[in-house]
């Protein structure tokens, strides 16, 4: 295929088996745009994992600095997560309009400004709402940066390199806590000191800013706006075959059918593409209800669960040093935890070409499902170093299970049951749906813990996830392995009604 320079091949063929190979490198490697892509890519997964985590290890700074309710704390929390689902529903959908490259780059401007207003927010109002731009923007990246990973990379590495990436979302959870670490354990640390936490991030985000000017537009998406020369050009660019039209980067317009279609009604047609968006949304909404509960929230259980009775007594006093003392006991105790989100990621990487994304994302639910009700068990153990063993132990295996399934899976799954001419609109919508649930854990998780305790939240939980396997199941398109320019063909061929065997 690579010597027939007078082919006319699809994108995906091209990416597929390259029509010059640089010398040394085979086929499959990355060239230097499209690993440039992808580091790009993760850190903005990372600046999420960082961001929002790091935000449960803050609220009781925030709290303390700015005397809020309850209710307050719990609109913090909420407020980014509110950003994420508008951010994926509105701004994700605008990459279908304006192309995956204008948005990739916008959205992180966005994230800079925002971060760099939320460290010096005078107020809960101006706090509120650079939380809620910050959040817009990460919740753009979560279709944006899929599909210029997706649509740039072969199909013998898209699932590995897609999880890759995502994989720093959990770094960044982990990066956050051990930043939270390090800040608070400062001689002078103070309940202002989370500015300083946030603050060191603000730099970081502004070359990857100026790092995203420099990547191409996704050839799939200029040829569904019939910009077919773009397209060309913008494949040659990731192949590194510019100025070498003669090897044959040669490519036809699409079809009429294939062509734009940028409607929210196209997601919820009764054939594959309804079963599309139910498989993409509707287990995102129930594994994020955990994911973000559990998440944004371990700090405050972890310090709840080992905190000194001796030290509380001592800094009764002093509500400002035990407000610290127990924000740095939460994020010490979550650095070990989160620690177990990053060897999650590692497997799902490692097994999803094996196994596939679909039969991991239901074994993942059901190993949630056993973390969660682990940890509820600590409720009817009469000793309390056992309560704390059941706790960690819990929390470590929903962790784990979480990322080596249904957190990365969910993930990589709405960014490939959708055609290109939807796909960011259908990815979008998808991490809206999980941030719904995400923002409805957030804002309820502080009252419903001071008004029922962890045990039944938990409970309820582990039946969502429970839920999320059994919605996995009935509702599976498994694209793993397959030409994204025939799994939406297939996708959206396979009747709604068809209910394959569990681990088929």
């Amino acid at each position: 295929m690579g010597q027939q320079a007078a082919s006319i091949l699809t994108v995906q063929q091209y990416l597929d088996e390259p029509p010059r190979p640089q010398a040394g490198r085979g086929r499959s490697a990355k060239t230097p745009i499209q690993r440039l892509i992808f580091f790009l890519a993760s850190a903005g997964k990372l600046f999420e994992g960082l961001v929002i985590f790091m935000i449960g290890m803050a609220l009781p700074l925030i709290t303390e600095d700015f005397a809020l309710s309850s209710a307050e704390a719990g609109l913090v929390t909420a407020t980014s997560l509110v950003g994420i689902l508008l951010g994926a529903l509105f701004l994700g959908h605008l990459s279908d309009e304006l192309g995956r490259r204008k948005m990739f780059i916008a959205e992180m401007v966005l994230f800079t400004v925002f971060l760099a207003g939320f460290t010096i927010s005078p107020s809960l109002p101006v706090l509120l709402a650079c939380l809620l731009g910050m959040g817009m923007a990460l919740g753009c990246d979560y279709p944006t940066a899929h599909l210029m990973l997706s649509e740039t990379m072969p199909t013998s590495s898209r699932s590995r390199t897609v999880l890759g990436a995502f994989a720093f979302q959990a770094v960044g959870a982990v990066a956050g806590a051990t930043l939270a670490v390090v800040v608070l354990s400062m001689p002078n640390a103070s309940v202002s000191s989370w500015r300083v936490m946030f603050g060191l991030v603000v730099l970081p985000a502004a070359l990857v800013t100026v790092g995203r000017f420099f990547t191409p537009q996704s050839p799939h998406w200029l040829l569904t706006r019939g910009r077919v020369t773009e397209a060309e050009d913008a494949l040659a660019r990731i192949l590194q075959v510019r100025g070498e039209k003669s090897a044959g980067v040669r490519l036809d317009a699409l079809p009429a059918s294939q062509r734009v279609s940028e409607s929210y009604a196209d997601l919820f047609r009764h054939d594959g593409s309804l079963r599309a968006t139910i498989l993409a949304s509707a287990p995102w909404f129930l594994q994020d209800l955990s994911t973000y509960g559990i998440g944004i929230f371990t700090p405050v259980i972890i310090a709840t669960a080992l905190s000194d009775p001796f030290a509380e007594a001592a800094d009764a006093q002093d509500s400002v040093s035990g407000v610290v003392r127990d924000s740095l006991v939460g994020a010490q105790g979550a650095v070990m935890i989160d620690l177990f989100l990053v060897v999650g990621i590692l497997v799902a990487i490692h097994f999803v070409d094996r196994f596939g994304s679909i039969r991991m994302q239901i074994v993942g639910f059901v190993g949630c499902a056993a973390g969660l009700g682990i940890a509820a068990a600590s409720a009817v153990v009469p000793s309390a170093t056992m309560q704390t063993v059941l706790i960690f132990a819990g929390f470590i295996t929903f962790q784990f299970m979480t990322n080596a399934g249904p957190n990365a899976q969910t993930y990589l799954i709405a960014g490939e049951v959708f055609p290109t001419s939807v796909r960011g609109t259908g990815a979008g919508f998808a991490a809206a749906s999980g941030k719904a649930g995400a923002a409805i854990t957030a804002f309820l998780f502080p009252t419903l813990l001071d008004g029922f305790g962890q045990t039944p939240i938990l409970i309820g939980l582990m039946v969502c996830s429970l839920a999320g396997a059994a919605v996995t199941s009935r509702f599976r398109i498994d694209t793993t392995g397959k030409n994204l320019e025939v799994v939406h063909e297939v996708g959206q061929a396979l009747p709604l009604t068809v209910e394959p065997d569990l681990f088929a």
